[in-house]
């Protein structure tokens, strides 16, 4: 018994010569294409430049809906009047909303836009973490048109796995911003 216990100790030893070959490190590579811009103008009062590959979805109350289908998310964006009431009211709201997402959030820095030569005033958010919206923004002119905008994705959030997705959106969100222009109603 002692002998075939001892061969099977042995054939085992003998048996795991295979050589341990260590594998490199693999990162997922996600690459999008360049962004190509075309003009957008409703029947409201701004226009702006979007993404060629953007599906547009037109909203009542002059919103609008910016659908990335092979990203499988959303930039939705809300148009509101302004009247002489109601600036710090909807200033205050669109804070308030991305602040209510700081619970999931890692960090919300914010980026100040100012834009005198098309009166474009605003404050661009990028969330941090794997809160459900990776970046908002709103827009103004102080006196009569206000926008705010937010990313979302059809997915569970996960900031690691949709970086570089958030990266390429956050772009093109610069872009409406830097574009932006209001015009007045006829």
């Amino acid at each position: 018994m002692r002998f075939l216990l001892a061969l099977f100790f042995i054939l085992g030893l003998v048996s795991c010569n295979d050589e341990v070959i260590i594998k490199p490190k693999a990162e997922l590579r996600l690459d999008y294409s360049k962004a190509n811009y075309e003009d957008f103008a409703g029947d409201c009062f701004y226009s702006f430049q979007k993404n060629e590959r953007v599906i547009l979805e037109k909203k009542r109350n002059c919103g609008v809906n910016l659908h990335y289908p092979k990203m499988k998310a959303t930039l939705y964006l809300s148009y509101q009047k302004v009247s002489d009431s109601n600036l710090d009211s909807l200033l205050r709201d669109a804070q308030k909303l991305t602040y209510d997402h700081a619970i999931k959030a890692e960090s919300i820095p914010e980026q100040p836009f100012v834009n005198p030569d098309h009166n474009v005033y605003g404050m661009f958010y990028m969330i941090n973490g794997d809160a459900a919206t990776q970046a908002q923004f709103y827009a103004t002119d102080s006196l009569k048109h206000f926008i705010n905008g937010a990313l979302y994705f059809e997915a569970k959030p996960n900031f690691d796995s949709l970086y570089p997705a958030v990266v390429y959106l956050r772009n093109d969100i610069r872009k409406i911003m830097e574009t932006l222009e209001w015009y007045t109603e006829e």
